[in-house]
């Protein structure tokens, strides 16, 4: 009798048991799933998070380096090229390239007599809002905007092609604050528009209005107030490239590609500290500079070529030594990547890998005018004509791994610069947005 009940009591206590395990199962897989909300959340919301490694939230991406982290990509195209996977339609008029942050897609164009911000579904490609930035910027080699969204801590911010720069709230839209840099500070506008995409540093705006009050300047990335104005030597205007960011020593600085040259600008007050140029044209300076330790690479076309300038710190500012100047590589626009002590990038119309040390070449391929990203051991390359070619970071030899020919061609040059990011390939052209599956 006493072992029978001892028994019941034992077959209580393990049920018991089991639902109490089944329970914490559960309690512990809703809780997973809503950690899980809470990363996509933050990540949605312009956050750095550990799962925001398929972001890819600012023009050249998260370091302006057109390096993206993303692994497991194809080592190969098939025959014609990736799968399309997402055709976008209604990004208007435009030369911006994409930035994505979680679930969305943001991009910039002229729609009827407007320049707008657009914001689309990342899975359906679905617009989910659209906002007034300015009137259309027009031009003959192509009306809309040419700068890319930046989107950091929730809030995109955006340069049009007149001037117009817009801070918005990035899952709705809304304004938060606006203004015309070129009208602010007494600037003009550029041949072929205002292209900057602008740095968002430290709570910090930076922009170049290139204007009487200042060639540079830095506003409160909340409130759009003016912190400091920087009036670098000579008064250049605006150029065509974007400023990034740069530690030597202990003293910080903005690397600006003026109409004029390099600048270094010191990050806590605007105070011009160096000054290059033997890599700017009298034309258009157009591609952004690359950071390569303490040093700068930049290059610009119209039979310029580029410099390699060494910085130290001294005090509390930097100067700087130009190493070389060479004729080797001349990129108009299609932006240039450093890796493993070589720039690839193309120099005029051949796509060309380049020694650091040396700046001389060690490989070039003739009719590849275009733009470039790195990911995964391989280059992504969109020639203007439109066709994209993938290849091996091989800096001995031009080594294909695939190409094919964007179909669903504008009569405009592919000028937006390719993107990567969760495992997919982001190529703009005017009013559409093609998406490829590379993983």
């Amino acid at each position: 009798m006493r072992s029978r009940s001892l028994q019941n009591l034992i077959s209580v206590c393990l049920l018991t048991l089991g639902s109490i395990i089944v329970w914490v199962s559960i309690v512990s897989a809703q809780q997973s799933s809503v950690i899980n909300s809470l990363v996509r959340t933050s990540a949605s919301s312009g956050v750095v998070t550990d799962d925001s490694v398929g972001d890819w939230n600012q023009y050249r991406g998260p370091n302006r380096d057109n390096l993206s982290a993303e692994t497991g990509l194809l080592d190969r195209w098939p025959e014609g090229g990736p799968e399309r996977v997402l055709t976008v339609t209604g990004l208007g008029e435009g030369y911006s390239s994409v930035s994505l942050v979680g679930n969305l897609i943001y991009t910039m164009g002229n729609i009827g007599d407007s320049e707008q911000i657009l914001a689309f579904d990342r899975t359906t490609g679905k617009q989910v809002w659209t906002t007034r930035s300015g009137k259309a910027y027009l031009d003959g080699t192509g009306n809309g905007p040419r700068g890319t969204p930046t989107i950091i801590d929730g809030r995109i911010y955006t340069l049009g092609g007149n001037g117009d720069l817009v801070c918005c709230d990035a899952m709705t839209g809304s304004v938060v604050w606006q203004k015309n840099i070129l009208q602010e500070f007494g600037g003009s506008n550029i041949v072929w528009g205002i292209s900057e995409s602008v740095l968002i540093d430290d709570g910090k705006v930076i922009c170049s209005p290139g204007g009487s009050a200042g060639s540079v300047v830095a506003l409160d990335a909340k409130s759009g107030k003016t912190i400091w104005v920087s009036k670098v030597p000579e008064a250049p205007q605006a150029s065509y490239a974007s400023p990034i960011p740069m530690t030597v020593g202990k003293v910080k600085q903005y690397v600006v590609f003026t109409a004029k040259g390099l600048a270094g600008i010191r990050a806590s007050d605007g105070e011009p500290m160096w000054g290059e140029n033997a890599s700017s044209n009298g034309t258009a300076n157009c591609a952004t500079p690359l950071i390569i330790g303490n040093h700068v690479f930049s290059s610009s076309d119209y039979g310029t070529g580029a410099e390699y300038v060494q910085l130290r710190a001294q005090g509390d500012a930097i100067v700087s030594k130009k190493l070389y100047h060479t004729n080797e590589m001349k990129n108009h626009h299609g932006g240039m990547v450093f890796l493993d002590g070589h720039v690839y990038g193309s120099s005029g119309d051949l796509l060309s890998c380049v020694d650091v040390k040396t700046g001389k070449h060690t490989w070039r391929e003739r009719s590849m005018k275009g733009s470039i990203v790195y990911a995964d051991g391989k280059l992504i390359f969109r020639n203007e004509n439109g066709e994209v070619v993938l290849l091996a970071a091989d800096p001995k030899k031009y080594s294909e791994l695939g190409k094919f020919n964007q179909p669903d061609r504008s009569d405009r040059p592919a000028w937006a610069h390719p993107v990567i990011a969760g495992g997919h390939l982001y190529l703009r052209d005017q009013d559409k947005l093609l998406v490829y599956a590379i993983r």
